[in-house]
């Protein structure tokens, strides 16, 4: 038996709570987890999951194993690479932040790909809370302030963010001076896909964050949306400026309260905490402050 294999199935089984989704992400048939699974359970003496036909679950000997089992893999992958002076190879499975993926990820995607050609990328797009242990992804890239977690953050930027509007609003309600002037405004309010709580409007004024209510009739959850209804003049909105450059050199918006700007948005890396970093999201991480340091 290899028991390397044999250790690397049974993780992606308990990680997936399914033979069916562990199978497709190892590339081999169902049938062969489970002889291998069943294999290593004799071997080792013990059950580690319990299997119904609705559900994988990890029995206490399971929990155990899969704590040792992740750490004794990075441990090996990292030995194996060093030793043989290897580039990192295999699958990655991250989580991109929509429209940074768009502007910054995506175009120097090429470059990444051929530093390390041994790397299968497989990448997904959202823009709210990921279970990365259940759904089988390595890090997320996510923008905005990091709420308690059980995930371990790396800052890779920190966005310079605007306020803007349309001309067409601009006119009809005045372009504002200073920020007693907002109650005036309306606002396009941004809503948080994870806490369903709309993001206030953010200034700092002379080294401190203040924060301001401004009343509006719209709330959005998605990005693109957010900039297509300042653009149409429904209202205020803050963002980071390279969302809004093309619209800026266009015409489209204008940007306001400059000397009161909001607060750079910080963008991050995340992984699960209960594993060591492995050399494939490692070298994916550090490509990520790359590009951003680049970009900034």
């Amino acid at each position: 038996m290899d028991q390397v294999k044999a250790m690397k199935v049974f993780v992606r089984i308990y990680e997936r709570s399914s033979f069916t989704l562990a199978a497709a992400d190892l590339n081999l048939p169902r049938a062969t987890l489970t002889h291998t699974l069943n294999q290593f359970e004799a071997w080792l003496g013990t059950r580690l999951l319990e299997r119904s036909t609705r559900r994988v679950r990890p029995t206490l000997d399971g929990e155990a194993y899969y704590q040792r089992c992740v750490q004794l893999l990075a441990e090996l992958e990292e030995a194996e690479l060093a030793f043989r002076t290897v580039a990192p190879k295999g699958r990655l499975r991250v989580d991109l932040h929509g429209t940074l993926a768009k502007h910054f990820v995506i175009p120097a995607l090429p470059e990444f790909m051929a530093r390390y050609p041994e790397i299968e990328l497989s990448i997904s797009e959202a823009d709210r809370f990921v279970d990365l242990i259940a759904e089988g992804v390595d890090c997320v890239l996510r923008a905005g302030a990091l709420g308690d977690s059980t995930l371990i953050g790396r800052r890779v930027a920190n966005l310079q963010q605007i306020t803007c509007a349309s001309p067409a609003y601009l006119r009809k309600y005045g372009e504002p001076a200073s920020l007693d002037e907002l109650s005036r405004h309306r606002a396009v309010n941004y809503v948080s896909r994870t806490t369903a709580k709309l993001f206030p409007f953010e200034f700092m004024v002379d080294g401190e964050l203040r924060e301001v209510a401004i009343e509006g009739a719209l709330s959005v959850f998605g990005a693109e949306i957010y900039a297509a209804s300042a653009v149409a003049g429904l209202g205020l909105i803050q963002c980071p400026r390279y969302r809004m450059v093309q619209q800026i050199s266009q015409g489209l918006v204008r940007e306001i309260l400059t000397a009161t700007p909001p607060p750079p948005m910080p963008v991050s890396v995340l992984y699960p905490h209960n594993r060591h970093m492995s050399p494939r999201v490692r070298v994916f991480v550090d490509w990520l402050a790359e590009v951003f340091a680049q970009a900034q």
